[in-house]
């Protein structure tokens, strides 16, 4: 059994907040940070004070994470950042609702003294002796304290006390892995129990001494349970003081998911209904585990739901007839043919989740070569005149502002000059389209022909189908959005987010067969619609070569997989240090090379043409992790532990551009490990450098690792693998909310007469099917409340036992 811990967030917008610009403006992003990790940042919105950012994480986190925190900066391409406000929530203030946080937040001001990070290690003892009661604090270490020097580094001491009596440690200077080992006694004084409080403080020789953290423990936990081990450092206790909205708000999307996974055997029933579900009648099913699903499923859940189901299905070789049994149903009970699929059903969400499970890889290749185009030229275009700004061109040439007519031409030209390739690369990559893909639109052109026969319908229905996955589903939005489907690592400018639009806008028009061409209020978009129209009948006849294929199931075998092993993940150019330098001064000792990531191999190369290719088997990763900026006085490293056979560990140091990109490396590396056995509990995040290591300055190479390692810290993306057995407590707990009206169902059922049944046009038979399914339902949901149960109890019990030693 496993615990699994999930956070899904999502940053909205900010509003009204503060000028930090001489302009009046300010360049915002936010940083989400769990615990002392950064796990994601926000693209920068270039001058607003209304940002909208709409990005979207899901964070696999440790158990025992305490509080998701949220900073929005002023970006200043001159000098540090400035801090504009932050947001702390706490793992309760998640978890108070089921349904999570989504709300508008003030930002508070940020307090140095409420910035605190780490943990700090003590054993404390209670003697008695002829003197009365004494208290021996050993203060062992400290690690990942919070940085409070221009160096990156802190002074740190730690200050004890006891009543009325306190002792200080030395100060070690210049690192935030502090080792002691310092043993202080205090004796207790008359009066009243009194608690242990330990203080870290970093030392300044001028001014002030910073605040590091604190941990306290009460007189009752002194007595009957001395501390002993590593302790989260805390901020001073005060109530965070709200700014009152003159810092500006953000508004955030929050929910925490956790869950008991069981053995994959307690859900085998499960799985079998599920898979039973799919093999018989779509269009009269009332009480499968689908069919309640589909009726109890709304809003954000739908997506996840239908994610998750994709996932089952596709590791079980069945997704083809997954989305055929939810395509059946959609159809059965639309009357009119124009609003097939257009609303957001678990049918629509499934088929959309499919396609960027099954599909991303293919997505990069059609769209990537135009949309990098897009970027990388940023040419001006428009077409609305009531958006045309017209003094555009005086302001870079000499001849002057060109004219409406004129500007209209030249963005037309510009415009079809990208969708050109565009649309050629889609009506050519048939055969580019992956296999489960083409089937799965196989399938749904032949039920939409079924449910409309009609000659009428003929023409463009089954054409719109799948035209409206496929285009307004998938490529359009890609090409609006293309950061969301990792075809950039930054969004879009306001001027290059216009051209997308545009660019969107147009695709989107192809994908409607040309239809709605003429109507609506975008009436500026005509002189692009011949351009359009001519695009209509080459896309018709991709369609038809799309559907022409082979076969009416997924090739292979049950797969735990979405890709294979050998597969490439991810890919890039980044800096690679060898772990041995040689004397080389630190900025030569990084040589940019060509990375690829599959689940086999981490494999480096001078380029991507480069024949020759040095390669570490993914298996022999250890730890991945992030490095301190004051150890090579670089930002963005991070460093891949890795074993050999004779046990020695080596360590390869890795500069990403960004800390997306350091953040999404980081990711994808510990998701292909996460197998691997004897992963490292600690590790060093400097360098072994003059003969001591930077972070925690021993002088031992093989000293242990000073700070914890962060392996269960992910980001959810379309490469994951497989997990059937947390996928199926995913619908497990999506069906517990819909047993009560499957109880109310059953009762009905049973008190149905025949009367009732002549009236209805239901069959006996047809009847009792869907009793017994009802009955069946609930009697694996019962299983499965039963082994939850079991399962907690036992955890208790084990906790109530104890841990057998510090």
């Amino acid at each position: 059994m496993a615990k699994s811990s999930s956070l899904n967030v999502r940053v909205v917008e900010g509003r009204a907040l503060p000028a930090k610009d001489v302009s009046g403006s300010s360049d915002p992003y936010c940083l989400v940070k769990v615990d002392d990790e950064v796990v994601a940042r926000t693209a920068t919105v270039w001058r607003s004070l209304g940002p909208f950012w709409g990005e979207e994480y899901t964070v696999h986190l440790p158990l025992d994470f305490h509080q998701l925190a949220f900073y929005v900066l002023d970006e200043d391409t001159v000098g540090h950042d400035d801090i504009i406000g932050k947001i702390s929530l706490s793992r309760e203030a998640i978890t108070a609702d089921p349904r999570g946080i989504d709300s508008w937040i003030n930002l508070s001001r940020v307090d140095p003294d409420a910035e605190v990070q780490g943990e700090i290690c003590l054993s404390v003892q209670m003697l008695e002796d002829g003197q009365g009661r004494c208290l021996r604090c050993h203060v062992l270490q400290a690690r990942d304290l919070a940085p409070r020097d221009i160096s990156g580094t802190s002074d740190p001491f730690a200050r004890v006390f006891w009543g009325s009596q306190s002792l200080e440690t030395s100060t070690i200077k210049k690192t935030r892995f502090p080792h002691w080992d310092e043993v202080l006694e205090l004796r207790e004084m008359p009066g009243a129990p009194s608690p242990l409080r330990v203080e870290l403080w970093d030392w300044d020789m001028v001014g002030k001494n910073d605040f590091l953290g604190m941990v306290e423990f009460s007189p009752k936990t002194l007595q009957q349970k001395p501390p002993n081990g590593w302790f989260r450092l805390l901020p001073f206790p005060r109530a965070e003081e709200d700014s009152g909205g003159t810092l500006g708000a953000l508004r955030v999307k929050v929910r925490l998911i956790e869950d008991r996974v069981l053995p994959s055997q307690c859900y085998q029933p499960l799985m079998e209904l599920l898979m039973e579900s799919v093999q018989g009648p779509a269009e009269e099913d009332t009480a499968s585990p689908l069919a309640l699903l589909e009726e109890l499923t709304l809003g954000d859940c739908r997506q996840d739901l239908a994610t998750k189901l994709v996932k089952l299905f596709l590791g079980r070789g069945l997704a083809g007839r997954f989305l055929d049994y939810l395509t059946r149903r959609e159809v059965a009970r639309t009357m009119d043919p124009n609003t097939l699929f257009r609303s957001n059903s678990l049918a629509s969400k499934s088929m959309e989740q499919f396609m960027k499970l099954v599909g991303m890889p293919y997505l990069h290749e059609v769209l990537k070569p135009v949309i990098s185009r897009v970027f990388e030229e940023k040419k001006y275009m428009e077409l609305d005149p009531c958006k045309m700004d017209l003094g555009r061109t005086r302001r870079i040439s000499f001849k002057g502002a060109l004219s409406e007519e004129q500007m209209r031409e030249t963005s037309l030209g510009l415009l079809t000059g990208y969708l050109g390739p565009i649309v050629d690369a889609i009506v050519g990559s048939v055969g580019r389209c992956p296999p489960a893909m083409r089937l799965a639109f196989k399938q749904l052109h032949r039920r939409v022909e079924e449910r409309f026969p009609q000659a009428e319908h003929q023409q463009d229905v089954k054409y719109l189908a799948i035209s409206g996955f496929l285009f307004l589903r998938f490529f359009a939005p890609a090409i609006l959005t293309p950061k969301l489907f990792d075809l950039r690592d930054q969004h879009a400018d306001p001027q290059t987010s216009r051209s997308l639009l545009l660019l969107a806008k147009a695709v989107q028009s192809i994908g409607n067969l040309g239809q709605q061409l003429g109507q609506g209020k975008e009436l500026w978009m005509a002189p692009l619609h011949p351009f359009l129209l001519q695009c209509v009948s080459r896309v018709r006849d991709f369609l038809d070569r799309l559907v022409d294929v082979d076969g009416d199931e997924e090739a292979g075998v049950p797969a735990r997989a979405l890709f294979p092993p050998s597969a490439i993940v991810r890919e890039g150019y980044l800096l690679k240090r060898k772990e041995e330098p040689a004397g080389l001064a630190t900025r030569f000792a990084f040589k940019k090379r060509y990375v690829w990531l599959s689940g086999e191999t981490l494999s480096f190369s001078k380029s991507p043409e480069w024949q020759m290719r040095h390669s570490i088997p993914v298996s022999h990763i250890r730890a991945v992790e992030r490095v301190d900026e004051g150890a090579f006085q670089l930002p963005h490293v991070m460093q891949v532990v890795t074993q050999d056979g004779t046990g020695a560990l080596h360590t390869t140091y890795l500069q990403c551009k960004n800390v997306n990109e350091l953040n999404q490396w980081l990711s994808a590396l510990r998701k292909a490990s996460a197998p691997n056995p004897n992963k490292l509990a600690a590790c060093h995040p400097g360098a072994f450098r003059s003969a001591r290591w930077t972070c925690c300055l021993l002088a031992e190479r093989s000293a242990a690792g000073c700070s914890r390692t962060h392996s269960a810290v992910t980001l959810g993306d379309w490469s994951d693998p497989l997990d059937p057995d947390a996928e199926a407590q995913t619908v497990y707990r999506q069906l517990l909310l819909g047993r009560d009206q499957l109880r109310l169902k059953l009762l009905e059922d049973s008190n149905m007469d025949t009367t009732l049944e002549a009236d209805t046009g239901a069959c006996p038979e047809v009847l009792a099917r869907q009793r017994a399914a009802t009955a069946r339902l609930l009697e694996v949901l019962a299983d499965l409340d039963r082994a939850h149960e079991e399962f907690q109890q036992q955890e208790q019990g084990k906790a109530a036992l104890g841990p057998l030693g510090p």
